[in-house]
């Protein structure tokens, strides 16, 4: 957590201040101790050489009485204000002094007469030199104090010393040193204070700008930046990270449709292939048993086993029956095909149901008749519904062809119920057809509606199945999302399927 602090950009910005703040310092504090002493000397030596000048010129005010108090004055203001000791004397005699000790304090007066720097001063370091002015920078050993001295000739013979000590200069660079660091100190703590609501401004919006690009990384172009108005860099870089974001939210969208576009392709080619498979799998194994038939019995009439005509027209009868069953079972195994592969589309329509069913057991009548099969529908009123009224129609024909085939006699009769009753689910009719017989084994309940599974009481080919219409219905009832099942009832079997009603039933 703390080595991310330090990689922020405001945590960054503020260390750069501080070493700038430091680096400043220390340049000022060098330069200070460097400069400001010379330049203290550079003017200082001005300062003298000007009190020279004005003394040189000014000299014989000392003879008149009535001038030389103001001068004196003039003299002592000088002094005051520059830290001046001035000693001026004509021979051996002093002629003014704002320091009465000036001329004890350098010894013997002989001394100072012939040569300054022999006096009790450690020898100078000479600081100027012009004409008959001397500036140098001297050490009284007895007090440790350094002094500026300027010794001179004026124009009446007097000798002028002035003296001014160094402590003064020294003082200054040492507190201006301390003023430096206090102030550049109170500059980095300001300073810091203000680094953080300035780089707080700056970097709001670049983090901003880092949230949404992460947000982009994971595919989420929801959020965008919000342009200010100060149309600053950091905006031009927002509208470039919205434009950017648009485009590849949009160039996204497109590979994702293609490549659903291409999914579907490729699932369509993988159903087309496994229809293929599967209908040439269902074909072989469906075929083979009327094609053995349709074989020996063109066989025996090529060999002509049978010379009567009862018998060749009996084996030409059950070639053409067995080539119906092989073009229905195609058909409805094509049907069945395109229900489970293809994306059927249903035309649904309003239609009465009571009417569909009536014309299936109309159709049915004479198979009915033969069978001595009675038939129970007690819908009169017509009751509509929203369907495909083709599928639907398969749907209960395969159910009453279903209950036909499998239907046995209990208690001395043969019957069919068919029904019309109230959905499970709202808005849903639910038909029933029911035949009496045996109950289906709990084991076979599920696989009944798997093609070509047939029952071993209902094998037999008399019978005209093909194991494919429980399957049509199946795939019917899939495709609507609608109910549909079988269930074992006391004297029978009853198979049921919802469909979509326009009317409710009371």
């Amino acid at each position: 957590m703390l080595k991310k602090v330090f990689k922020s950009v405001r945590a960054k910005l503020f260390l750069t201040l501080c070493v700038v703040i430091f680096m400043i310092i220390a340049f000022f504090v060098i330069i200070n101790n460097a400069v400001l002493e010379a330049l203290y000397y550079y003017s200082k030596n001005e300062v003298l050489l000007d009190t020279y000048n004005y003394i040189n010129e000014n000299i014989e005010f000392f003879s008149n009485e009535v001038e030389k108090a103001k001068y004196e004055l003039e003299l002592e203001k000088i002094a005051v204000n520059n830290s001046f000791e001035i000693l001026i004397l004509n021979n051996e005699e002093i002629v003014y002094a704002t320091n009465k000790n000036f001329l004890s304090e350098f010894g013997n007066i002989n001394e100072v007469k012939y040569n300054i720097s022999y006096s009790i001063f450690n020898k100078s370091d000479l600081m100027y030199s012009q004409d008959k002015n001397n500036i140098r920078k001297i050490n009284d050993k007895r007090n440790g104090i350094t002094y500026v001295l300027l010794s001179s000739v004026l124009s009446n013979e007097n000798k002028l010393y002035i003296r001014m000590p160094v402590t003064p200069i020294q003082d200054s660079a040492e507190i201006s040193n301390k003023f430096i660091i206090v102030m550049g100190m109170a500059a980095i703590t300001l300073g810091g204070i203000a680094i953080t609501f300035i780089t707080q401004r700056f970097t709001k919006p670049i983090e901003e700008l880092n949230d949404i690009a992460n947000e982009m990384t994971n595919l989420n172009f929801k959020r965008k930046y919000r342009i200010n108005d100060s149309q600053d860099e950091i905006d031009e870089l927002g509208k470039s990270i919205n434009i950017l974001s648009d485009k590849l939210e949009e160039t996204i969208h497109r590979l994702k449709s293609n490549n659903v576009e291409l999914e579907k392709d490729i699932e369509e080619k993988s159903k087309i292939d496994e229809m293929r498979k599967q209908f040439i799998s269902d074909v072989s194994h469906e075929l083979k048993t009327p094609i053995s038939l349709i074989q020996g019995y063109a066989e025996g009439l090529v060999e002509n086993v049978n010379s009567d005509e009862e018998n060749r027209k009996f084996y030409a009868d059950v070639i053409l029956d067995e080539a119906n069953k092989m073009d229905k079972l195609v058909k409805r195994l094509l049907e069945l095909m395109k229900l489970e592969y293809e994306d059927r589309k249903f035309n649904d329509t309003k239609f009465n149901i009571v009417e569909l069913i009536n014309e299936v057991i109309k159709n049915s009548k004479v198979v009915l008749s033969e069978n001595n099969i009675e038939i129970e529908f007690k819908s009169k009123e017509p009751i509509y519904v929203y369907a495909d009224d083709f599928y639907i129609e398969q749907v209960v024909t395969n159910y009453f062809t279903n209950a036909i085939k499998n239907i046995e006699e209990v208690n001395g009769k043969k019957k069919i119920k068919i029904a019309i009753r109230k959905g499970k689910e709202e808005g849903k009719l639910r038909i029933t057809v029911f035949n009496t017989g045996k109950n289906i084994d709990e084991e076979n309940l599920n696989r009944i509606w798997t093609r070509f599974y047939k029952i071993d009481e209902s094998r037999d080919r008399s019978k005209g199945g093909t194991g494919i219409g429980l399957s049509l219905v199946k795939a019917i009832m899939t495709k609507y999302k609608s109910k549909y099942g079988v269930t074992n009832k006391k004297d029978g079997v009853e198979f049921y399927f919802e469909v979509s009603g326009v009317e409710k039933l009371t």
